[in-house]
């Protein structure tokens, strides 16, 4: 009796004790800054490209109307018009942008996965003092200009650029090869640049995945490719997902590769959306083109947390 009523004074102790005023402020802090910060730098630039994309452009500074004039009559209030959509649905200039922009952005990032596994998981089994020179040469490229770079690779790729030069004295080609301004040279470029962001995620679950668990599996007769798919595969899946999406996200509106390594041919909805933006100054149609960009990243996100969600 007396261990019962102990315990429920234990409990009811528990359930009466209240944090301190300070405490709860300060936890309340901590979990309304990603709120606010997400407010800041997504939400607020997101709600002000919506309201530009149902503006009409005029030559003005801004060079677009406003979306309520009170001044006028009652029935002349809303300014706001869907005209920019519905161009965008009239015109196939930019459901090619948007699709060739899916297509690179896939391509290249199952091209980062399929060269960036294997490093990360060789990475993850080195040795430590090999791992921390390993992992510091994935992340130096980093400490230079991403704009240096990629200009790198047009001197690598240009006609008279190295690559080129080398397999001419190697004697493996007699003209030099059209590498610059083609499709190809884009994937290279992203490739470069975003593998890292594929390497990282997989390393860090790579790193932390229990051995023991392949022992098991070469005890139980399974075969070297078979524990990979059985074992390391689903276990590495977070990591998969988080690196397929830092690279997917920013591929897809990437800009710069594109206009430096893809010519003028190199259609994606980043360059449209700088022409329309900085040729054009049609801002209300750039911001509709990117309000509709942003649509097609998001709810793909959306349905894939909802469904790991049912699965938990």
């Amino acid at each position: 009796m007396r261990d019962s009523s102990a315990s429920l004074a234990t409990k009811s102790a528990v359930k009466t004790y209240r944090l301190p005023f300070k405490d709860i402020l300060w936890r309340n802090f901590v979990i309304g800054l990603p709120y606010f910060w997400l407010l800041l730098f997504f939400l607020a630039p997101f709600a002000i490209v919506l309201k530009i994309s149902f503006a009409t452009p005029i030559v003005a500074q801004p060079p677009f109307t406003q979306l309520f004039d009170f001044s006028a009559s009652a029935s002349q209030w809303v300014l706001a018009t869907w005209d920019n959509y519905r161009f965008l649905t009239e015109d196939n200039l930019y459901w090619i942008s948007y699709f060739k922009s899916i297509k690179i952005a896939s391509i290249s990032t199952l091209i980062c996965l399929l060269v960036g596994y294997p490093m990360a998981y060789g990475i993850a089994r080195a040795a430590p003092t090999t791992r921390n020179i390993l992992l510091m040469l994935v992340i130096l490229p980093f400490w230079t200009s991403f704009l240096l770079r990629v200009y790198a690779w047009m001197g690598l790729l240009g006609k008279n650029g190295i690559v080129n030069s080398a397999l001419i004295n190697l004697g493996l080609i007699d003209t030099p090869m059209q590498m610059l301004y083609t499709d190809a040279a884009v994937y290279v470029g992203i490739v470069y640049t975003y593998i890292p962001f594929m390497i990282l995620p997989l390393y860090a679950t790579l790193e932390k995945m229990d051995l023991s668990l392949h022992d098991a599996a070469a005890d139980l007769g399974a075969k070297p490719w078979q524990t990979f798919i059985d074992v390391t595969l689903p276990l590495s899946m977070p990591g998969i997902i988080a690196g397929s999406l830092l690279v997917f996200i920013p591929a897809i509106g990437e800009y710069v590769i594109p206009a430096l390594l893809g010519g003028i041919d190199s259609l994606m909805i980043g360059r449209t959306l700088y022409d329309e933006f900085f040729v054009n100054r049609d801002w209300p149609l750039a911001s509709a083109v990117a309000t509709i960009l942003l649509i097609i990243i998001v709810i793909p996100i959306m349905l894939f947390q909802r469904s790991q969600q049912e699965k938990q």
